[in-house]
């Protein structure tokens, strides 16, 4: 089973859907467990990665161990063993770069 790198791309925040659906408004502001740049590395054990938000892992697992396994997506993809992926917060969401280690 290969390595994956995750790289955390763009942090995203939607003040105004924060507003009409969460109790603190606008002051839970974009994610502050993660960090533009910052990398994460999947050993390839099913243990998530030291330091990582585990809402996002639990989004992300399956893509991760996919790849780590093999699994490739071009055509969708520019770089084979690669894919790019998101958490499924509606309000702050995280876009990440994942990308198999050979």
């Amino acid at each position: 089973m290969g390595r994956v790198r995750i790289t955390v791309l763009h942090k995203s925040f939607f003040p105004e859907l924060a507003n009409t659906y969460l109790t603190d408004g606008d002051a839970v502001g974009p994610c502050d467990l993660l960090e533009e740049g910052q990398v994460y590395l999947y050993e390839g054990d099913g243990e998530k990665p030291t330091g990582f938000c585990p809402w996002a892992w639990a989004d992300l697992f399956r893509y991760v161990c996919a790849l780590a396994a093999g699994a490739d997506y071009s055509p969708w993809h520019k770089q084979a063993g690669a894919q790019l992926r998101c958490c499924s917060d509606g309000v702050r969401p995280v876009a990440f770069y994942l990308e198999r280690i050979d």
